[in-house]
């Protein structure tokens, strides 16, 4: 069975040491969630401009839709600077005023949602009042049984307690990472152990599942009670982007798939663990990547 599954908010070229990367964390998500076996698209944004226009090729060369890809006449396609640290680990600057940041609740969006088993959206592309709008005008189209996946995605200073609130309110899935995990716990005053903080989260905003991910040291799925702990797998690290929007993809397929949390951990640590051994947040997966979540008989 296939899963008709949306990324919502920017696409973006990540300018690195070695050259430009396709990115963003929807387009990245969307990516990883059609290549388990979903029918995705990313709805966004990009200039009238070279770039843009790579973009729709790029998206055609890896078989992902561009019927959600709006083109603006004035803002440029998306950029971030990115510098890598020791381990690989990405320091960001990302540039504003980009054609992500006037994305539009179009109508044709609105259906692409209302056709969704699961969206996935963040905090990055809701900065500007626009594209915020446009987000959260989107998600309130989502059948009531939807996947509303927020990958908090914190970055640089383009992000406010009123966003994260609202976000978290319209969101039933909730992914973040151990350096969001403090930002989130002092902004809601949550106390204890992380274990502690992240069941106050699902218990104040009626969050079903939160994924934590905690890089080398892997990552903690929480539902109902119920708590796995999954393992990082070891790999010769590339760099780490778009590791963490593989794993949302993983978790979000899993769960549509009504896969053990168990289960669901071990497969989204892999699928991280072979993108950080890649450049980029794009490769190409090999077909035991692809495979990690099908059924027996499907494989």
């Amino acid at each position: 069975m296939s899963f008709n599954v949306v990324g919502i908010g920017e696409v973006l070229w990540d300018l690195l040491p070695d050259g430009p990367q396709l990115g963003g964390a929807p387009a990245n998500f969307a990516y990883h969630a059609q290549a388990l076996g979903a029918n995705a698209v990313v709805i966004t944004r990009v200039g009238n401009d070279p770039r843009g226009k790579e973009i729709r090729t790029r998206f055609q060369e890896m078989g992902l839709s561009v019927v959600g890809i709006q083109q603006d006449e004035s803002a440029p396609t998306g950029t971030v600077s990115v510098s890598l640290a020791n381990g690989g680990i990405p320091a960001y600057v990302i540039h504003e005023n980009v054609a992500w940041d006037y994305l539009t609740a179009s109508r044709f969006a609105q259906d692409q949602v209302r056709s969704a088993q699961a969206v996935c959206f963040g905090s990055l592309a809701q900065r500007h009042m626009v594209s915020r709008q446009a987000i959260q005008q989107l998600l309130s189209c989502t059948p009531a049984g939807a996947l509303r996946v927020l990958d908090v995605n914190l970055r640089q200073n383009f992000f406010t307690r009123e966003v994260i609130e609202h976000s978290l309110n319209l969101a039933n899935v909730l992914k973040l990472n151990d350096q969001e995990l403090p930002v989130l716990a002092d902004m809601f005053s949550l106390a204890g152990d992380p274990r502690h903080q992240i069941q106050s989260l699902a218990v104040r905003f009626g969050l079903q599942v939160v994924a934590l991910t905690c890089g080398a040291e892997g990552s903690c799925l929480y539902r109902a009670n119920q708590w796995t702990r999954g393992a990082a797998a070891a790999v010769n690290v590339k760099d780490t982007v778009g590791a963490g929007d593989a794993f949302t993809a993983a978790l979000c397929i899993g769960l549509l798939r009504g896969l053990e949390l168990e289960e669901i951990n071990i497969a989204a640590n892999r699928l991280a663990a072979y993108v950080c051994s890649c450049a980029g947040a794009m490769p190409r997966l090999p077909d035991e990547m692809r495979r990690l979540l099908r059924p027996a008989a499907a494989t």
